[in-house]
C-alpha cells in the first residue's frame, strides 16, 4: 500500500506546481493586456459612429416622421366643429302680402344660432396619401445626409489612426538609433579606458544619443496629442500604452462600382421630387365629402317662423378649387429645374470622385514602386552600418563617420517606413472613396 501511495502522491504535486506556475504566468500577461489593449480601425470606426451626436438624429428623424404620418391619417377621420353666432341686423326679409284673417310673420332682427357640423372626406383626389409618401421620402433624404457625414467621418478618422500608426513606426526606428548609439558608446568608451581613442569621439556619442532622446520626447507628446483627439471621436480615453493594429492592405479592384452614400442621396432626391410632382397633380383633382350639420337657434331653418328651434341636414359636399391651376404650371417648371440640379450635382460628384480615384491609382503605383527601392537602399545601408559598427570597433573610422552611417541607415529606414504607410493609406482612401 505504502509503495502504491507515495508515486501517487509525487504525481498529484508534479500536477499541482504545473498547475501553479501556469497560473503564475498568466496573471502577468493579464494585467499585461488590461494595461496595453488593442485598437483596431474597424473598431475605431464603429465607436467613433456610436459616438459622433449625429447619429442621433435617425432616431429623431423616425420619430418626427412617425408623428407627421399620424397627423396626416388623422385626416381620414370624421372633422368636427361647434360654431355659435350671434347677430343684429338692420332689416329683415318681409313678404308684401295682407290677406285677410292671416299674419305673416317677419323674422327677427336678433337672430343667434349654435351649430355642430361633422365632415367626412369620400375622396381627396389622394392627397393625403401623397402628403404621406413625401413625408416619407423627406426623412429619408435627411437620414441619408445623416450617412453623408458619417462617410466624412470615416475619412477623420482614417487620417488620426494611421498619423498615430506611423508616430509609432517612428519612436521604433528612434529605438533602434538609440541601440546603435549605446553600442557605439560601449565601444567607444572601451577604446578610451585603453588609450586608443578620444574621449571627444566619446562625448560626441553621448551628445547624440541624448538629441535622439529628445527626438523621441517630440514624437511621443505629438503621438499622446493624436490619441487625445482620436480619444475624443471615440468617446473612450485611450491610454498611451494602446496598441494600434495595422490593417490589412485591401486588395484594388479593376472596375469597382462607386456606392458613396452621396449616391444614394441624390436618387432619393429625385424620388422625392417625382412623388412632390404627383402631389401637385393630386391637390387639383375635385374632392368629395359627407356633411351634416345640426344646430339651435333663432329662427330656425324656417325663417317664416319666429321663435327658437332644433334643425339640422345633411348630404354631400363637391369643392374643386379652380384657382389651383394658376400656379399648376409653374410648380411643375420648378420641380423639374430641381430635378436638373440634382442630376448636375451627381455628375459633378462623380467627375470629381473618378478624378480622386485616378491621382489615388497612380499615387498607389508610384509608393509601390517606390518601396521596392527603398528595401533595397534599406538593406544596403544595413550592410554599410554593421561594417562601420566593425570598423568604429576596431579603431579604423572615427565617432562622425559611425554617425553618418547610423543616421543614413535610419533616413533609409524612414523613408521605407514613410511610403509603407502612405501606400496603405493610398489604399484605404481608395476604397473610402469608392463607398466600401
Amino acid at each position: 500500500m505504502q509503495t502504491e501511495f507515495m508515486p501517487r502522491l509525487s504525481e498529484w504535486l508534479n500536477r499541482t506546481i504545473k498547475l501553479l506556475l501556469l497560473l503564475a504566468g498568466l496573471v502577468p500577461c493579464g494585467l499585461y493586456a488590461q494595461q496595453m489593449p488593442t485598437l483596431t480601425l474597424e473598431k475605431a470606426q464603429e465607436l467613433a459612429q456610436q459616438n459622433y451626436p449625429i447619429t442621433r438624429q435617425r432616431d429623431l428623424l423616425r420619430q418626427t416622421e412617425q408623428y407627421t404620418l399620424d397627423r396626416l391619417n388623422k385626416g381620414y377621420l370624421p372633422q368636427l366643429s361647434v360654431n355659435g353666432q350671434a347677430t343684429y341686423q338692420s332689416d329683415v326679409t318681409n313678404v308684401p302680402l295682407e290677406l285677410p284673417n292671416m299674419e305673416i310673420p317677419s323674422p327677427p332682427k336678433e337672430q343667434y344660432r349654435i351649430t355642430a357640423d361633422v365632415n367626412q372626406l369620400v375622396y381627396d383626389g389622394g392627397v393625403i396619401r401623397q402628403q404621406k409618401n413625401v413625408a416619407q421620402l423627406s426623412t429619408a433624404v435627411e437620414t441619408q445626409q445623416v450617412e453623408v457625414e458619417l462617410h466624412k467621418l470615416r475619412e477623420r478618422i482614417n487620417q488620426l489612426y494611421l498619423g498615430t500608426l506611423l508616430l509609432d513606426q517612428q519612436l521604433e526606428q528612434v529605438n533602434l538609433v538609440q541601440q546603435d548609439l549605446e553600442a557605439g558608446i560601449r565601444k567607444v568608451d572601451a577604446q578610451v579606458k585603453n588609450g586608443v581613442s578620444f574621449k571627444s569621439n566619446l562625448y560626441l556619442l553621448q551628445a547624440e544619443l541624448l538629441k535622439n532622446t529628445q527626438r523621441r520626447t517630440e514624437l511621443q507628446a505629438s503621438r499622446q496629442a493624436t490619441l487625445q483627439t482620436l480619444s475624443l471621436f471615440l468617446g473612450q480615453t485611450l491610454v498611451e500604452s494602446v496598441t494600434l493594429a495595422v490593417p490589412a492592405e485591401t486588395e484594388l479592384a479593376g472596375k469597382a462600382e462607386i456606392q458613396r452614400p452621396e449616391l444614394k442621396l441624390y436618387s432619393t432626391q429625385r424620388t422625392l421630387l417625382e412623388q412632390q410632382n404627383k402631389l401637385i397633380l393630386a391637390r387639383n383633382l375635385p374632392k368629395t365629402s359627407l356633411f351634416g350639420q345640426s344646430g339651435y337657434g333663432n329662427p330656425g331653418l324656417n325663417f317664416l317662423q319666429n321663435g327658437a328651434d332644433w334643425w339640422y341636414m345633411g348630404g354631400v359636399r363637391l369643392n374643386w378649387s379652380i384657382s389651383n391651376f394658376y400656379t399648376y404650371r409653374n410648380d411643375k417648371r420648378i420641380l423639374a429645374v430641381q430635378q436638373q440640379l440634382t442630376e448636375v450635382q451627381r455628375e459633378t460628384f462623380l467627375l470629381n470622385t473618378n478624378a480622386q480615384l485616378k491621382q489615388q491609382q497612380a499615387e498607389i503605383e508610384k509608393l509601390a514602386q517606390l518601396l521596392e527601392t527603398d528595401r533595397e537602399i534599406a538593406a544596403l545601408r544595413r550592410k554599410v552600418k554593421a561594417a562601420a559598427n566593425a570598423q568604429l570597433e576596431n579603431g579604423v573610422i572615427t565617432a562622425n563617420d559611425y554617425l553618418r552611417e547610423v543616421y543614413a541607415e535610419d533616413q533609409a529606414r524612414l523613408t521605407l517606413i514613410l511610403h509603407q504607410l502612405q501606400l496603405l493609406q493610398a489604399k484605404i482612401t481608395y476604397s473610402t472613396l469608392l463607398g466600401h
